[in-house]
């Protein structure tokens, strides 16, 4: 057998996620490129790793075993990295962190010096929706998550790092609004929601129910990205956030829709377990982030500074 680690990490993300589809996102890699190196590593084996019954892929008892291995193999090979760089003086480990589909607008910017300055630090990054990002931490999967509604009934710790603002969003110049009230456009346009579980989502649908506003048409799209470009294609309206609009905006191929309610202000706040036993490297990205997030904020997001 000649597999590559590279081959391993594949399949380990296939089954972690269950779909080859999800694992090329995951890796950020394109499907004909995870596929290729899946059929290169089942070639390695004379029993099926994998199955695929009515369009849907399924990972056999044998493959479960061989990922459970896989994830073994690799376990190891990050512990020799993070030893060889703890020798040479250097923060090593893994941070986790999961962070709802919006923050991929935020999070970015917060780590960015942080890696850089510890390239003994792997970063691993789940983007993903409200409910899974409460999942995730719950199970004590990651050591941070990034959300814009702080969680119920959950004993958490938080640092605020700076303000998330939601319009009314629409393509440029699509809608004639300046002679008609701004609560018909909701009766007469198609109004695009995230999906459930979305923290936008919730915060949209409370904006509809406290407006009293009557929606006739919805559409449902699974990502803020979808949302972005299902407008850009003159779908309809939704009330976004505009973290994720910014070069839109500026390009004029979107447009906030003039709303007196207007804008939804919440916070981009970072959350963890209260009472967390932190790894070397979490505290450090935690004091990192509170000596640095005002001097990062500035630079990156200036108009979005908390009030205090």
């Amino acid at each position: 057998m000649n597999y590559t680690l590279h081959q391993l990490n594949i399949f380990l993300k296939i089954v972690q996620t269950g779909s080859i589809t999800k694992a090329s996102e995951a890796l950020h890699l394109t499907q004909p490129a995870v596929s290729i190196q899946l059929k290169n590593f089942q070639d390695q084996f004379d029993i099926p790793l994998t199955e695929v019954v009515g369009r849907k892929l399924y990972v056999t008892e044998f493959g479960k075993e061989i990922a459970i291995s896989a994830e073994q193999i690799l376990h190891q090979v990050y512990e020799i990295n993070f030893k060889t760089m703890a020798y040479k003086g250097q923060l090593t480990g893994r941070l986790k962190i999961s962070v709802v589909s919006t923050g991929k607008y935020v999070m970015p910017y917060f780590l960015t010096d942080f890696i850089q300055n510890h390239p003994g630090v792997e970063l691993e990054m789940d983007v993903t929706n409200k409910i899974r990002v409460l999942k995730s931490l719950e199970k004590n999967e990651v050591d941070f998550s990034l959300v814009s509604i702080l969680p119920e009934n959950m004993p958490i710790q938080h640092i605020d790092l700076m303000e998330n603002t939601l319009y009314l969003v629409g393509k440029k110049g699509y809608f004639p609004v300046k002679k008609r009230r701004w609560q018909e456009m909701f009766e007469e346009y198609p109004v695009i929601f995230r999906e459930k579980g979305s923290g936008t989502r919730h915060t949209m649908e409370q904006f509809i129910i406290k407006s009293g506003l009557q929606v006739s048409k919805k559409m449902e799209l699974t990502s803020n990205e979808a949302v972005k470009q299902a407008i850009l294609a003159g779908l309809g309206i939704s009330i976004m956030p505009v973290i994720g609009i910014r070069t839109e905006l500026k390009l004029g191929t979107l447009e906030i829709i003039p709303v007196k309610e207007l804008p939804i202000r919440t916070k981009w706040s970072l959350i963890w377990p209260g009472g967390k036993k932190y790894s070397p490297v979490a505290r450090a990205f935690l004091e990192y982030i509170t000596s640095h997030k005002e001097n990062i904020i500035e630079k990156y997001f200036p108009d979005n500074r908390l009030n205090t």
